[in-house]
């Protein structure tokens, strides 16, 4: 047992050295912006690229994470459906009810609940790999003008409330038009700052609405794939609201 308390102390201590490592010699401090009219600038000129007021008006998209989580998301009703494995959430998002299932069988109880809030989680994480310039404007957003140390301007948004991780930056990149190229990142979840991914393969949805599909970093990527919007559920072969039952 004590052989063992020792292997597993320093092993405790091997990642507590590589972390501190990577915070050293990796990490980036996070820039102090410039709050000025250039930055309402620069988003107006990424809100065209992107054609938010198309997305604005998208009523149904369809998406799938990283191979990991699908979803059915009714814009309008703020309502989507999550899919992970064998578990599947009808989520009310502004709420943050709805109802979970396993293998087909109605979940209850406590860990429905914690399958709901799983799915919430998942959702604002997701949601915001989908289409994260059309948030910038949101409720709680700050913004400004930054210069990073490669002599890039960029334009940062704070998002001091709201979501799961409020106090989270991102600093975009935009080429000549306005079209999101990549973003640095200061989130909770990375205890590395300024980890930087890409924003490519745009697909225009048929609303206009522009959406990146592949994010290339330095470490792994991330791919969204089966984008598609509609105006009914009819549109990706449903008869029926699967919300329905949300209204019971």
């Amino acid at each position: 047992m004590k052989l063992l308390l020792k292997i597993i102390g320093g092993l405790v201590v091997l990642l507590l050295l590589a972390t501190a490592a990577v915070r050293l010699f990796v990490h980036e401090a996070e820039p102090v912006g410039e709050v000025s009219g250039e930055a309402d600038i620069m988003v107006e000129k990424m809100y065209d690229a992107i054609n938010k007021e198309a997305w604005d008006t998208t009523k149904i998209v369809v998406w799938n994470f990283a191979d990991r989580n699908q979803y059915l998301w009714d814009k309008e009703r703020h309502l989507t459906r999550f899919v992970s494995g064998e578990t599947t959430v009808l989520l009310d998002i502004q709420n943050k009810t709805g109802k979970a299932y396993e293998d087909g069988t109605e979940v209850t109880g406590d860990a429905a609940q914690k399958l709901v809030d799983k799915a919430w989680d998942n959702f604002n994480n997701d949601s915001f790999w989908l289409n994260a310039p059309a948030k910038a404007t949101d409720p709680g957003t700050r913004r400004s003008v930054i210069t990073d140390a490669d002599g890039r301007k960029g334009l940062k948004v704070e998002y001091t409330s709201g979501g799961t991780t409020p106090g989270d930056s991102y600093v975009w990149f935009l080429d000549e038009n306005g079209l999101p190229t990549s973003y640095k990142m200061w989130v909770k979840i990375i205890p590395v700052g300024g980890v930087e991914f890409g924003w490519s393969d745009y697909k225009t949805l048929y609303s206009g609405a522009k959406v990146a599909q592949m994010h290339k970093g330095d470490a792994f990527d991330l791919k969204i794939t089966d984008i598609e919007a509609g105006e009914t559920f009819a549109d990706f072969g449903l008869q029926n609201d699967p919300f329905k039952v949300l209204q019971n």
